[in-house]
C-alpha cells in the first residue's frame, strides 16, 4: 500500500483526499516509481474542477521526479534504481505509482530531483512555446504574462538567453522584483497599471511580436491590443477562465493577427522529440541560463493548501509537493 491523493468528485480543493492505495507490480512496458518530488501546475486545478475531465475516481498531478523501484516485462531503457522524471500521464500526487516506461525521462546525475520535478512539465512547455510555437529571435519583443509564476520565470530566463527583449506582467511589486531578477527588461504590475497602454508606450506604439498568455479570459482581448500587426497571441492557459472568441473579425480589426491555443501533447508526438527537448532543458539548467526558483513546498497531504495558494495567486516560481 502507498499514500495518494484521490479525487472522487470534481470541485474545490476540499475534494483532494489522501488515501491508501494499492500499487502492485509493473505490467508489460511499465515501471514502478517512488516519487521524491512532485510538481504543482495549474492544469492540476483544471483536472480537479472537471474543466479538463477525467474518469472518476483518479489521482491528479502531471509532473514528478523519482526513482525506479521495479520494471515490467519488455522494459529495457530503465532498471531498478534509475532516476527519472515525467510530465505525463497524470497520477503524480502519490508516494509511489505505476506508469509506462515510454513516458519517463532519465534525470542527469547533476540535476537534483526537486529541480527536475519543478521543470519537467513547465520547462518542456516553455521549450515548445519559445522554439516551436513562435520561434523567438534575438530581435523579437515578447510579452509574458504571469512572469513570476512557475512557467513565467522559466520563460523569461529562456527568452533572455535567446537575446529577445522581454516585457513581463505580474500581480504585485514583490513578484515584479522576481521577474526583474529573472531578466525581464520591463515589468508591469497589472494591479496598478494598464498593461496595454504601458506596452504600447514601451514599444513606441508598434506593439510586441508575440504574447505568451497563461491567464486567459481576463487578459485575452487586451493582449491582442499589445500585438503588432500580424503578431501572434499564444493562449496556452486559462487561470482566470476559458477564452471565447465569438467573432474572428476582431483579429482583422486589430491588425490581421494570429491566435493559437497549443497543448504540450501536440508538440511532443514522438519519443525522439520528447527526449531531445528534455536534454535541451537540462542543458539550459547546467549552463546557468535557467535558475530554478522553488518558491514554496507542501507535504503531499497538504495538496489542498497548495491548490488554494496557487488559485489565490499567493505563489511564486515553482511549487513542490513532498511525498
Amino acid at each position: 500500500m502507498t499514500k495518494a491523493i484521490v479525487i472522487r468528485k470534481f470541485g474545490g480543493p476540499k475534494v483532494l483526499k489522501l488515501e491508501d492505495v494499492e500499487v502492485g507490480d509493473p505490467g508489460s512496458g511499465e515501471i514502478r516509481v517512488r516519487h521524491e518530488a512532485i510538481g504543482l501546475n495549474f492544469i492540476d486545478v483544471y483536472h480537479r474542477t472537471g474543466l479538463y475531465p477525467n474518469e472518476l475516481p483518479f489521482t491528479p498531478g502531471s509532473e514528478a521526479a523519482g526513482v525506479v523501484t521495479a520494471v515490467g516485462k519488455g522494459v529495457s531503457d530503465f532498471k531498478e534504481g534509475d532516476r527519472i522524471a515525467y510530465f505525463n500521464p497524470i497520477g503524480s500526487y502519490a508516494e509511489e505509482r505505476l506508469m509506462p516506461a515510454s513516458k519517463a525521462v532519465p534525470i542527469p546525475d547533476d540535476i537534483e530531483a526537486d529541480v527536475a520535478a519543478a521543470i519537467i512539465l513547465k520547462g518542456m512547455t516553455v521549450n515548445y512555446l519559445l522554439t516551436m510555437t513562435w520561434v523567438l529571435q534575438a530581435h523579437d519583443t515578447a510579452l509574458i504574462h504571469a512572469a513570476a509564476g512557475g512557467v513565467g520565470l522559466i520563460a523569461v530566463q529562456w527568452a533572455r538567453s535567446i537575446g529577445a527583449r522581454v516585457i513581463g506582467t505580474v500581480g504585485s511589486d514583490e513578484k515584479a522584483e522576481l521577474a526583474r531578477q529573472a531578466g525581464a527588461d520591463e515589468v508591469i504590475n497589472i494591479r496598478t497599471e494598464n498593461f496595454t497602454d504601458r506596452v504600447r508606450a514601451l514599444t513606441g506604439g508598434r506593439g510586441v511580436d508575440v504574447v505568451y498568455d497563461s491567464i486567459g479570459k481576463d487578459t485575452f482581448e487586451d493582449s491582442l491590443d499589445c500585438l503588432r500587426p500580424r503578431g501572434l497571441l499564444v493562449s496556452f492557459g486559462n487561470s482566470s477562465g476559458p477564452v471565447s472568441v465569438p467573432n474572428l473579425g476582431i483579429l482583422a480589426a486589430k491588425g490581421s493577427q494570429y491566435v493559437t491555443r497549443p497543448t504540450l501533447a501536440h508538440y511532443y508526438l514522438d519519443r525522439e522529440t520528447e527526449l531531445r527537448s528534455a536534454e535541451t532543458l537540462f542543458n539550459k539548467v547546467r549552463e546557468g541560463a535557467l535558475n530554478i526558483t522553488i518558491g514554496q513546498r507542501f507535504a503531499l497531504a497538504d495538496a489542498a493548501k497548495a491548490h488554494k495558494a496557487l488559485e489565490g495567486r499567493k505563489t511564486h516560481g515553482s511549487t513542490i509537493l513532498t511525498p
